[in-house]
């Protein structure tokens, strides 16, 4: 129920309210039909994390699903700094004293519901902020434990569209025996965790997925390739198979809320020594260091 929603800032076209106080149409196509494509923002310290990369994933959403973008460049920044400014102002500190989790969502508009795609329809734009949890030093330390499953869902998967059901029954998956994360597979292949990227050391290379419809490219998949340029780590883009990604001497769960994650067990069974490895150490390291020369 409504009530019981915080009551955190949001945007909804064009107005600032709040979580309680926002409302959409019934016939919204996010509604009916999940027609629409999100991003999420991390601030930290007020300071939106490689912006302008998670625009590029929007523009590239939104093309493919044939929605227009309603607003340019200057507008959805402004609107990201309103929502971290406004999330400060409500938990009384200064943005700079804040970690944020941006949410921005684009839905087709609002129409009586047919497949078909209307057309010249008035997109929808929300957007909302909360905390974003940071890990611990403890967690990190113990790593998360993660399963494994087929990939069931769509092959798509590049766009990083509202329809989530997939992810949300694939999550579960974990979620029900405890785990963190559901590492998936696709004909035996390494595809992507329900809401992460899944990258895989062995002798030392991080290898992850190639960049196709079978996965989305989460924004950290250039930060790992610069992180790991930048530390001298090999890095490998091709198709990862099962028995790789058991056989690993690491396995590392990137995305907006986890950064890198080491994941330490898998199916019950130990990832390597069954303790985060080095060149997670590494990653780790190159992530806080972006994070403070971020703008």
């Amino acid at each position: 129920m409504s009530e019981n929603l915080p009551d955190l800032p949001c945007w909804l076209n064009g107005q600032m309210s709040t979580l309680q106080g926002a409302k959409v149409s019934v016939l919204d196509r996010g509604f009916i039909f999940g027609d629409g494509v999100y991003e999420v923002v991390p601030a930290y310290e007020g300071r939106p994390f490689r912006f302008q990369e998670h625009m590029n994933r929007l523009d590239r959403s939104l093309g493919e699903l044939r929605i227009r973008n309603p607003m340019d460049r200057r507008a959805w920044r402004m609107l990201v700094d309103d929502l971290v400014a406004a999330y400060a102002a409500h938990v009384g500190k200064k943005p700079e004293e804040t970690n944020q989790l941006v949410y921005l969502q684009v839905t087709r508009g609002v129409a009586m519901r047919d497949h078909v795609m209307p057309p010249d329809l008035e997109p929808t734009v929300f957007a909302m902020v909360n905390r974003l949890y940071i890990y611990t030093a403890e967690e990190r330390a113990q790593g998360v434990p993660c399963v494994t499953a087929d990939d069931f869902r769509w092959k798509k998967a590049h766009i990083k569209t509202t329809s989530l059901a997939g992810a949300v029954l694939s999550r579960q998956i974990s979620a029900d025996v405890g785990g963190n994360e559901t590492i998936m597979f696709r004909d035996g292949w390494l595809s992507e965790a329900a809401s992460s990227n899944v990258w895989v050391v062995k002798n030392g290379v991080v290898l992850g997925p190639p960049k196709d419809n079978l996965v989305l490219e989460g924004i950290r998949y250039g930060l790992l390739e610069e992180l790991c340029e930048q530390a001298g780590i090999p890095f490998e883009l091709r198709r990862v198979s099962r028995g790789e990604v058991l056989a690993a001497d690491e396995i590392v769960l990137s995305s907006a809320t986890k950064e890198v994650l080491p994941c330490t067990t898998l199916d019950g069974k130990p990832v390597g020594n069954g303790r985060p490895g080095p060149i997670y150490e590494k990653l780790f390291a190159g992530y806080q260091q972006a994070k403070r020369s971020s703008s």
